[in-house]
């Protein structure tokens, strides 16, 4: 990322754009594939409609069933990506939504399935599971859902309604990617330019403390001047979350949210409390030793992503990640990196800046093709954790892909962080081994904590202690503005951490900033993941192949087994706070070491 802007997407090279010609060659086999889907979804409905009562129907219905909904993903995804890398262009948002409105209408057709499916004895259900093992996870859900299924035409209406009951993600989106304009900041004289993904992916990190510090007093200006419509717009989603809990039968919101998570509320509230509680000494410890480190006259929340020492901060280009990718999952046996390393020339990931294009990244799985991911490269080493977590998940989504059906490649909410969090792992344990120059050593541990577990464990562990705040008010039939949320969010960042950083003006605002929060009880489920991640990989360190076979069979289990059941394939017993208090042992006793190094090159 530079000074100097960002270029319109028209102005990227090609090599630095994902290429979704894998899904459909041209926009002319895309409109051909819809037409084709037309016709298949109205067949469907003709055949077995009010016919779903015999385990040989239900069988036959169930493979057709899949076929569509591949296609469906795949119709969505071409739409999809192009909107996300560059949501600035009209014909882009065009596509996606008529693709959304199609998609909601064909679900609406299709609603009958599942419905039709429910009202059979649980005898006829085994008997498809038995004939078709295959089946069995999908039959298990449906078995399950025979306590919260509405009214085949409820569940009809719901389907029909998406488009409009997603809206409040889209809203967001909108108003972070294209309605905000940050402007320039101004320090000793010279302007700079501002943007939602120049500050996120930039500014936030500069060794420069004015420049710093100044970025996120504009960004946070910005911010504010929005948060009444983006309170507003939350709101609207925690309303829609809460009702449809209620329809469905759930007491509570966060029952009815964990409900697909296959996890109670124990283990949800047992991540976010003992992190509170127990690490945040830890990262008290080492965000004071940074500040100590860089001079600064104090820590406030504009300076918690700065690099321990950022004279040591190594530049890499993304032809350059290639080794460092490769280095860091060999342990993993060569068919994996045989897999992870098609990334590159098959140009699944767009790695450009660009107007329009939303900020973060994310890897999405396109059930019978490639994954796709998308991320903002800047040239910094950082950028190569962010490529790695999100090719953990393409990994997994490989894996899961080629042993499940299409009804059960997805793993668990609480799982899903686990491949990717991992992966980063992997990196940092391959760049200390690089070298033995103590300075070498220190920058790789600081890089772990401060990307690996600062982002998924702290910067995802706050926001899910804040979200839980957010929703025991709408559980309890309370309402908020964006003052409400600002209290809470302050509350939750004085509470960690302490007198270590001084929580000044904007930080407040940091809820704005997040998409999690419209993708229900997510953002917890990071640390969750980066837990189960943390003692696999000490494992792998530890015993070598026995682990490697284990984590590799994990990858491939997708929704087959409930998260409990799937760590311990990972060899990781989460029924207890072990893994939490181990892996935050771990953290303290790298904390110790990077303060040691520190010591000893003094």
């Amino acid at each position: 990322m530079s000074e100097k802007g960002l270029q319109l997407r028209s102005e990227v090279p090609e090599q630095m754009k994902w290429d979704i010609t894998a899904i459909y060659k041209s926009r002319a086999e895309f409109d051909a594939a819809v037409e084709a889907t037309k016709g298949t979804v109205e067949d469907f409905v003709q055949k077995y409609e009010g016919q779903l009562t015999t385990a040989q129907t239900i069988s036959a219905a169930i493979k057709d069933y899949e076929s569509l909904l591949q296609t469906q993903m795949h119709l969505n995804y071409y739409a999809y990506l192009p909107v996300s890398a560059d949501i600035s262009d009209p014909s882009n948002m065009e596509l996606y939504r008529w693709i959304g409105n199609l998609i909601a209408e064909w679900s609406a057709q299709l609603s009958f399935f599942d419905s039709e499916l429910v009202e059979n004895e649980t005898a006829v259900l085994d008997q498809v599971a038995k004939a078709a093992p295959e089946y069995t996870v999908f039959i298990e859900k449906i078995k399950d859902q025979k306590e919260i299924q509405l009214a085949p035409a409820v569940e009809k209406a719901l389907a029909q309604l998406q488009p409009t009951l997603g809206a409040p993600q889209s809203i967001f989106e909108q108003i972070r990617s294209s309605d905000m304009d940050f402007g320039t900041f101004t320090v000793d004289g010279k302007d700079y330019p501002l943007s939602f993904v120049l500050y996120e992916d930039y500014y936030m990190y500069h060794p420069d403390t004015a420049i710093r510090r100044a970025a996120f007093e504009q960004f946070s200006t910005v911010l504010g001047n929005y948060q009444n419509t983006m309170a507003e717009t939350y709101y609207t989603q925690l309303q829609k979350e809460k009702t449809l809990a209620t329809m469905r039968g759930f007491d509570s919101i966060f029952d009815y949210l964990l409900y697909n998570q296959n996890v109670d509320k124990e283990l949800y509230d047992r991540q976010i409390d003992v992190i509170m509680k127990d690490l945040a000494p830890v990262m008290q410890k080492y965000i004071t030793h940074v500040k100590e480190e860089n001079g600064l006259d104090k820590m406030t929340y504009a300076d918690i992503k700065i690099d321990l020492d950022h004279e040591f901060a190594p530049t890499v280009t993304v032809e350059e990640s290639k080794e460092l990718v490769q280095k860091a999952i060999s342990v993993l046996g060569q068919d994996y990196v045989d897999m992870i390393m098609r990334a590159y020339p098959e140009r699944w990931v767009d790695f450009a800046q660009n107007k329009g294009k939303r900020s973060g990244a994310f890897c999405a799985s396109v059930y019978g093709l490639h994954p796709y991911v998308l991320m903002s490269w800047t040239d910094q080493l950082s950028d190569v954790y962010t490529l790695l977590h999100e090719l953990g998940h393409a990994g997994q989504g490989i894996l899961s892909g080629a042993n499940n059906t299409i009804l059960a490649a997805r793993m668990s909410l609480y799982l899903i962080e686990a491949p990717s969090t991992f992966n980063e792992l992997l990196l940092t344990d391959s760049l200390k081994k690089e070298s033995e120059d103590p300075r070498m050593e220190r920058f790789a541990l600081t890089r772990m904590i401060s990307k690996t577990y600062f982002h998924n464990y702290i910067t995802h562990l706050l926001e899910a202690a804040y979200q839980r705040e957010v929703y025991k008010l709408i559980d309890a039939g309370q309402g908020f503005d964006a003052a409400k949320l600002s209290e809470l969010k302050r509350a939750v960042l004085e509470e960690f951490w302490g007198d270590a950083v001084e929580i000044n003006e904007g930080a407040e605002l940091t809820w704005m900033r997040q998409i999690h929060y419209y993708m229900g009880l997510y953002s917890y489920t990071y640390s969750a993941g980066l837990t189960i991640a943390t003692q696999a990989f000490l494992r792998v360190k530890e015993e070598g192949q026995p682990a490697v076979t284990d984590w590799l069979k994990f990858l491939t289990l997708g929704g087959q087994l409930k998260p409990i059941e799937a760590a311990k394939v990972a060899g990781v017993d989460i029924t207890t706070s072990k893994p939490l208090d181990d892996t935050i042992q771990y953290l303290n006793d790298s904390v110790n070491r990077i303060i040691t190094l520190t010591n000893e090159m003094k």
